[in-house]
C-alpha cells in the first residue's frame, strides 16, 4: 500500500460523501486557538501565509493516487491546521482539478476572508465551508482566541463580500459552546449576522470530541434544536446519526417536508432514508418518485445531487 504524507482517506462524510483529504499545513498550525479544538491548543499561532510543503510534492501524491479503484466523491482541502494559510492554495485547487474532475471543497475557519487574495483563490473551489463561532468581537476572542492582529469586523466584511461574489456552494458551520454562544440572545445575534451573508446551507455543531480546554462543554439537544429552528439550519448530530427529525409517518411526505426547509444532498437524503429502515423496493420507489415529482427540484452540481422541494406542499 502506498504511504502518503499529504493526502488521506477517503473518509465518510455525511455532508460531502466519500472524502479524500489534502493536508497542506503542518499539524496545529493555525491563526486561531479555539477553546473547543480537538487537536488541543495551537502550537504554532501564526497569520503569515507560507508554502509549508512544496506544491509539487502534494501534486505528485495526487497524481500517484489510484483514482480508478478509489470511491471518492469529493476532494477536501483541510488537514490539521488552517488551509488558507497555505500560500499556494489557489494553485493547489487548480492543479487538483487538472488531475481529477471530482468536486473540490475547502474547509476553513474563515479568518483570512478579509484578504482579497484568499477570496480570489477560494473562488476556484466548488464548495467552501467556513466556520462562524461568534457574531461579535467579544465572543470571537473568547471562543476562537485569534492571532492578535485579526479583526472580527474585517473578517465579517470579507465573508460578506465573498458570499456575494462566489459562484460555488457556500456552507456555513456554527459551533455552539455551552454558556458561551448558545443563549436565546446569542441565537438572535447569529440570525442578524447571517442575514448579511448569501449562503447555501447552515450547519449547527457542538464539541463532541475532547476539547482544548477542560471546562468546555457541548450544548444539550434542546439548545441544538432551538438553534436549528431559529436559524433554519441542519444539526451535524442529525447527519452523524442519519436522523433528520420528522414526525410525519409517511416517509415520502417527510422528505418533502424536510427538503422544503433544508435542501438535502444525496448523502444526507440517504442517511435519513437509512434511519427509516425501509425495504429496498420502498427505497427505490421513493427515489423514482422524486425524479418525476414536479414539487421536487433536483440540482446536479459536479455529480452531487441536491434535493429541494417547494414550500407549498
Amino acid at each position: 500500500m502506498t504511504k502518503y504524507k499529504y493526502i488521506y482517506g477517503p473518509v465518510p462524510s455525511r455532508r460531502l460523501g466519500s472524502s479524500l483529504g489534502i493536508s497542506p499545513i503542518p499539524e496545529k498550525t493555525c491563526n486561531y486557538s479555539c477553546v473547543y479544538c480537538q487537536l488541543g491548543r495551537t502550537d504554532k499561532l501564526v497569520n503569515k501565509r507560507s508554502e509549508f510543503f512544496k506544491l509539487e510534492d502534494i501534486i505528485a501524491e495526487l497524481k500517484a493516487y489510484d483514482w480508478k479503484s478509489a470511491n471518492v466523491d469529493v476532494i477536501t482541502i483541510v488537514g490539521e491546521g488552517e488551509p488558507t494559510l497555505y500560500s499556494k492554495l489557489g494553485e493547489l485547487i487548480e492543479e487538483t482539478k487538472k488531475i481529477t474532475n471530482k468536486t473540490v471543497a475547502v474547509i476553513t475557519n474563515g479568518a483570512l476572508m478579509s484578504d482579497p487574495d484568499v477570496r480570489s483563490e477560494l473562488m476556484c473551489a466548488d464548495i467552501v465551508l467556513p466556520s462562524i463561532d461568534a457574531y461579535n468581537d467579544e465572543i470571537f476572542r473568547k471562543i476562537d482566541r485569534p492571532y492578535g492582529k485579526l479583526n472580527f469586523d474585517e473578517i465579517s466584511e470579507g465573508l460578506r463580500i465573498f458570499s456575494e461574489e462566489y459562484k460555488g456552494q457556500l456552507m456555513i458551520e456554527i459551533m455552539l459552546v455551552d454558556e458561551m454562544n448558545n443563549s436565546e440572545k446569542d441565537i438572535e445575534g447569529f440570525k442578524k449576522y447571517l442575514a448579511s451573508i448569501n449562503y447555501d446551507k447552515l450547519y449547527i455543531n457542538t464539541p463532541v470530541r475532547p476539547p482544548a480546554e477542560a471546562n468546555i462543554r457541548a450544548v444539550d439537544k434542546d439548545s441544538i434544536k432551538y438553534a436549528v429552528d431559529e436559524l433554519v439550519g441542519i444539526s451535524i448530530d442529525m447527519l452523524a446519526s442519519g436522523d433528520f427529525f420528522s414526525d410525519t409517518e409517511d416517509t415520502y411526505e417527510a422528505v418533502l417536508s424536510i427538503t422544503s426547509r433544508h435542501p438535502m444532498s444525496q448523502f444526507e437524503l440517504k442517511g435519513f432514508l437509512d434511519s427509516r429502515k425501509l425495504e429496498e423496493k420502498e427505497l427505490a420507489d421513493i427515489y423514482a418518485k422524486m425524479e418525476t415529482d414536479d414539487r421536487v427540484n433536483i440540482i446536479d452540481y459536479k455529480g452531487i445531487k441536491t434535493y429541494r422541494s417547494r414550500k407549498e406542499i
